[in-house]
């Protein structure tokens, strides 16, 4: 098991400072991922019960991650931005990750949960190496101009009903061949007793694409 460093940092999106901490393992160069909190509107940020869990797997499994709090949440500066502007908070994120010494430029990831899961998904670039989306919220029109090129996990509960399973059939026929589906039995949307496993599952999904 690796220790990690957190370390708190800014960085800016559209002009605006955001604040985020940098979970660092010891070891350099690394590969690193963002992670992206759920609805600011329905109390969502950045130390939401998975977010945190799933940033302390990552680290255990030698992989530093950026989680920070989109603009209007905290710290952050602006408003919410009605989820565009969350996205470009979330490619800024990814952007920030890229342009530190220590981290492996081709072996850069985002994860998404909830609200965070959908950002993460329209923030996808042709860069990206991983995407994790844990919890996507069921939707009627499917998600506009989604890119993604890289290795998808969906991650949900079996008891989730905002974010069902038929749903993530169906958003990974989206995607592509290089999506796959998975769930945890017993858990909904909210994780509570399950955040370890569920953090596990995404951290070797991450380590699979980003080490090998």
């Amino acid at each position: 098991m690796q220790e990690a460093a957190s370390i708190p940092i800014s960085f800016t999106s559209e002009g605006l400072t955001l604040e985020g901490i940098l979970h660092q393992p010891v070891s350099a160069p690394f590969p690193a991922a963002a992670v992206c909190h759920p609805h600011p509107l329905y109390g969502g940020d950045m130390s939401n019960n998975v977010v945190v869990a799933v940033c302390q797997a990552l680290a255990e499994a030698g992989i530093a991650s950026l989680r920070f709090n989109y603009r209007g949440v905290g710290r952050s500066e602006g408003k919410y931005g009605d989820s565009l502007g969350e996205r470009t908070d979330a490619a800024a994120a990814l952007a920030y990750l890229r342009q530190l010494a220590q981290v492996e430029q081709d072996s850069v990831g985002i994860i998404g949960y909830s609200f965070g899961a959908t950002v993460a998904l329209m923030a996808a670039d042709e860069r990206l190496a991983a995407l994790a989306a844990i919890s996507t919220p069921a939707f009627d029109q499917g998600l506009p101009d989604l890119t993604i090129r890289c290795p998808t996990l969906l991650i949900s509960g079996e008891q989730d009903e905002i974010a069902p399973a038929a749903s993530l059939t169906t958003l990974a026929r989206m995607i592509g061949p290089r999506c796959q589906v998975a769930l945890i039995r017993g858990a909904d949307h909210f994780w509570w007793a399950y955040e370890k496993e569920l953090a596990g599952v995404v951290a070797q999904f991450l380590r699979q694409c980003l080490i090998g």
